[in-house]
């Protein structure tokens, strides 16, 4: 083995060396500084804590149904709230609860998810084609657009709720589902949305080649630009889905036959009924009917989340 051999290998090891050393000390610091360190974010006792002190107040309220949904009325009112009763009973409560008042929970929960597949449906297709058109077109009147989408998003629903009622009244369409259905199907958050992400998910380049190979708007939108805003969409949707699902004030003013109530009325209205004169306490069919509320949304969440998450990062960096 001849001079330069013997340097080379004497080098390898030095090299080496220095590598384990500051690996070494690498994992050293990242122990001691944790989320500070960017190649080693997971280890932060403080943030650990917070972050589980957030999930617990997250999680709470969930808690608390899943508990008292398994008490009957009496063990609702004599036990404590965050432990469990005298007996299980929540097999039972939801069988009354869906047959309670001739089963118009279940009729409830049916107008929710018509209200949602209409509703949100409605307005996740509008705000995909609008932020599209937006996006990849160009037209007059295009930044008033941008400018009255903006305005929108800062005015709070609630304040557009009179104002919806009196022209519904006018239309002869109040008490009916249509009230719900259509001031649903705008979401100008939802519009925004789809309109940046289209911008970003979206290359020219590939619009402009699909348009000279020879496809069509239509054709180029369904094959190659909606595979793109999949992310897009799914958050969208659950924004929308989300909105619908858990809409309380219009209802309120808009709808007053039981038989067209979402959830969120008729539990309300269950909930106020031990206050009228003469009527009966009921506090256990309506924490297990609120359990039962919550339940699609939280499937709907898990089975998408990926989805969501990817659409919230979609266009957070500039390549």
């Amino acid at each position: 083995m001849d001079n330069y051999e013997k340097e080379a290998l004497r080098a390898e090891k030095v090299r080496e060396q220095r590598v384990r050393r500051d690996e070494k000390a690498e994992r050293r610091r990242a122990a001691k500084n944790g989320f500070s360190n960017p190649v080693n974010p997971t280890r932060s006792i403080g943030l650990t804590i917070v972050c589980a002190l957030f999930a617990l107040y997250c999680l709470f309220p969930f808690f608390y149904l899943l508990v008292n949904s398994t008490k009957t009325q009496a063990d609702f009112t004599s036990t404590f709230g965050l432990g469990l009763g005298h007996s299980f009973a929540l097999w039972e409560n939801i069988q009354t609860v869906f047959a309670y008042q001739g089963g118009i929970f279940g009729r409830w929960f049916l107008n929710t998810i018509i209200y949602v597949l209409l509703g949100a449906g409605g307005a996740t297709l509008l705000a995909i084609m609008g932020g599209y058109a937006l996006a990849k077109f160009r037209f007059p009147g295009r930044k008033i657009c941008f400018a009255v989408i903006i305005g929108a998003i800062s005015v709070p629903g609630i304040a557009l709720a009179v104002p919806q009622f009196l022209l519904f009244a006018q239309l002869g369409l109040t008490n009916t589902p249509w009230a719900m259905i259509i001031p649903s199907l705008v979401s100008t958050f939802g519009l925004y949305l789809m309109w940046i992400f289209s911008d970003q998910a979206v290359p020219d380049e590939l619009l402009e080649a699909a348009r000279v190979d020879g496809a069509g708007e239509m054709r180029t939108f369904f094959q190659i630009s909606l595979p793109l805003l999949a992310p897009g969409i799914v958050t969208t949707a659950l924004f929308t889905i989300v909105a619908t699902w858990n809409n309380y004030f219009l209802p309120l003013i808009m709808i007053k036959d039981a038989n067209w109530y979402p959830l969120t009325i008729g539990l309300n209205q269950w909930k106020d009924q031990a206050g009228t004169a003469g009527g009966q306490a009921i506090q256990n069919l309506v924490i297990t009917g609120s359990l039962i509320t919550i339940i699609p949304l939280v499937i709907a969440f898990l089975l998408l989340q990926r989805y969501w998450q990817a659409g919230l990062a979609a266009g957070a960096v500039k390549e």
